[in-house]
């Protein structure tokens, strides 16, 4: 195994994907912006690197893990980006959550340079990541996804094969988070509906979180919401509202009317701009839905 490979993006995302390849014998070429997050891994198990092209230079596989299109385009497009570095045949494994069109014009440019592109989003919060309990998603072409298996293994707890468009693992990765936007939206509502009629709204959320919808996302979420407890930080609220514009966006593109985005949409904005970006998401909706019903 060629166990050198490039990383870039150390988020609350990147960092424990990092520390899981490291301990799966992976040595990591890593680029960051703010590189002094590099100093959590295994210093012998990582090269610091001072720019995207860097981390990907003499590498046959490079991960990038970042918060969304422009800063991923100028990660592989710009004067440093990874293309200008990247050997014939390396393969790309993009896990950020994009727009499908990004996908496929990022693709373009690694198929115009000789180089492979493979989408690969995942599902899970920083927690998940670290116990390599991610779902992952991917689409690109059939010898990308045989090269990138033994890694994503190191990284979730199952591969999900969406064909061969690049942009396809990434509508799966936008309808789901717009799922999880939704239900946060509803459990917000319900357990405030129950709040104001007088009821433990912790309570109501145990109910139905080990009852009728006995599921991660309601019991996981539930809990957050329920008990207003927002820290620490998992996913920001102007990455969910990152991900609410892609959703909007795509639902115009493919004449598909989605009535429960825009309300979605519009709460994140919200938050957004009451000054709660940087706060975790499940706190953009559940902290404003209470504020709303003025609890």
């Amino acid at each position: 195994m060629n166990n050198k490979i490039g990383f870039i993006g150390l988020g609350h995302m990147g960092t424990p994907m990092a520390k899981n390849l490291i301990s799966a014998g992976y040595h990591l070429q890593i680029y960051n912006r703010t590189i002094a997050k590099a100093d959590e891994l295994e210093p012998s198990a990582i090269t610091k690197c001072k720019t995207p092209a860097e981390a990907a230079e003499g590498v046959s596989v490079i991960i990038s893990m970042l918060s969304d299109d422009e800063v991923l385009k100028d990660a592989i497009l710009g004067d440093d980006g990874i293309l200008k570095k990247l050997a014939k045949n390396t393969l790309h494994i993009s896990m950020s959550t994009i727009a499908p069109d990004t996908a496929q014009q990022l693709s373009k440019a690694h198929e115009d340079a000789g180089s492979h592109y493979l989408a690969a989003p995942v599902f899970g919060r920083p927690e998940a990541a670290a116990a390599k309990k991610l779902w992952i998603c991917t689409s690109g072409n059939h010898q990308s996804k045989e090269i990138a298996k033994p890694i994503l293994e190191a990284l979730g707890q199952g591969i999900f094969d969406f064909g061969e468009d690049a942009g396809a693992a990434n509508v799966v990765k936008v309808a789901g988070n717009f799922m999880i936007m939704a239900s946060m939206e509803m459990m917000a509502e319900a357990y405030t509906l129950a709040e104001k009629n007088g009821l433990d709204r912790t309570k109501v959320a145990e109910f139905f979180g080990s009852t009728i919808f006995n599921a991660p996302i309601f019991q996981n979420y539930g809990k957050q919401i329920a008990g207003k407890h927002y820290q620490p930080v998992g996913f920001k609220t102007k990455l969910g509202y990152k991900d609410a514009r892609i959703a909007t966006k795509l639902s115009q593109q493919a004449e598909t009317p989605m009535p429960i985005v825009s309300v979605v949409h519009n709460r994140l904005l919200s938050a957004v701009a009451k000054g709660w970006g940087e706060h975790d998401w499940a706190e953009g909706v559940g902290r404003g839905v209470s504020e709303d019903a003025g609890v």
